[in-house]
């Protein structure tokens, strides 16, 4: 289940005024967040969409983790200029903004009621994703997160109606993200891989697109981390990604993600980075769920295991795990900027939320709320 068009490429993002232009537009709401805006990105769309005929207008002001109140906003100026299709571009906060957008044009009633998997029952206004960043994967996903800031709650929902009609796929879009971040949303995007290939929902297709998002991006995250403007790691990382969006977008994700959710929530950390600092220690929890599919992983990754035990091939997957993190000095739980005693406080509550996202029950192993509070202080700690 893909975007109808997706474009991939240096320089595909020239096709945007072409794309809108066959969806029919006349008018594009332009969804970005202000970093994006002040690089200029927002700017060079609206020249493309201008020069096929078509007016914008912008609404810059999506926040890390998108809001309810950023829907609520973007949906206004959308109504308020006549518009007639969505442009995303940013990383997954603006495409998941853009997506929340589209949903409400064309379905009544509160956000809310479409938490969860298949409960959106129309299509959204038409879309087109350009993500910037190696990351999420949202742009080819029928999955969105918006978080509600007065419950605490990111809101997961699933549905073919949230897909993009056009996903670009432009690394040239991605030079200029900072190493901190490239290497966040480096490691969301081996998240994505590595749970869609054990969640229980995997399927030879989804296994297909898993292992090949996984040596894609061990193969590139490092020298895109070292050199952002290595292109070739770039265009792997950012295809890497999207290949990563396509798997668990349609096998779903597991612990990790369960966990993440509520760090998001209650801290305010970025949905790709809350899911990074949580990666290896899931993983060590969960490999004796799955052993020859974390082998499997450890393969994808370039180890070479051929000769040792089942057990020795699976850890194996961690080692490159934890090589890789090293290598790109990805920090711990504990190093984000995340009160203790604060964390502390709500961490049970955490666990009970983490279970309740759903996301948890696709793992390998199985967790308890208790197991699942024990596992975030270890993540909190010092390895």
């Amino acid at each position: 289940m893909l975007p109808p068009t997706v474009i991939t490429g240096p320089g595909a993002a020239d096709n945007v005024g072409e794309q809108a232009k066959r969806l029919g537009a006349t008018s594009a709401l332009i969804v970005t967040d202000p970093g994006i805006a002040k690089i200029g990105y927002a700017d060079k769309v609206a020249q493309h969409l201008h020069a096929a005929g078509i007016g914008t207008t912008c609404f810059a002001r999506v926040t890390p983790d998108p809001t309810l109140q950023n829907v609520t906003d973007g949906l206004k100026q959308y109504r308020d200029e006549s518009c007639d299709v969505i442009v995303s571009i940013g990383g997954g906060s603006a495409i998941d903004c853009g997506k929340g957008i589209a949903m409400k044009l064309t379905n009544d009633g509160d956000f809310a009621d479409y938490m969860g998997v298949d409960k959106i029952p129309n299509p959204g206004a038409p879309l087109i994703a350009i993500p910037t960043t190696g990351g999420t994967g949202s742009e080819v996903s029928k999955v969105t997160v918006i978080t509600d800031t007065e419950r605490n709650v990111k809101m997961m929902l699933s549905s073919p109606c949230l897909l993009a009609r056009v996903a670009i796929i432009d690394p040239l879009l991605s030079l200029t993200t900072p190493p901190r971040l490239t290497a966040a949303v480096g490691v969301d995007a081996l998240t994505h891989a590595i749970e869609a290939y054990i969640s229980k929902r995997a399927q030879p297709i989804t296994d297909a697109l898993s292992l090949k998002a996984i040596a894609m991006i061990a193969g590139s995250l490092r020298q895109a981390w070292a050199d952002g403007t290595n292109v070739p790691a770039r265009t792997d990382m950012m295809l890497g990604a999207s290949i990563a969006g396509m798997a668990f977008s349609n096998a779903s994700v597991a612990l990790v993600h369960g966990m993440s959710r509520p760090i998001g929530a209650y801290f305010h950390i970025h949905h790709g980075l809350s899911n990074a600092v949580l990666l290896l220690d899931v993983m060590e929890f969960s490999v004796v769920g799955a052993p020859p599919r974390f082998a499997d992983i450890a393969r994808a990754m370039g180890e070479s295991i051929d000769g040792l035990s089942p057990m020795r091939q699976a850890d194996a997957a961690i080692s490159a795990v934890e090589r890789l993190v090293t290598d790109i000095r990805m920090p711990r739980l504990g190093d984000i900027g995340i009160p203790k005693d604060k964390f502390d406080a709500v961490v049970e509550q955490m666990a009970q939320d983490a279970i309740a996202s759903g996301s948890p029950a696709n793992n390998p192993r199985q967790a308890t709320a208790e197991e699942i509070v024990a596992l975030y202080q270890k993540c909190f700690a010092p390895r």
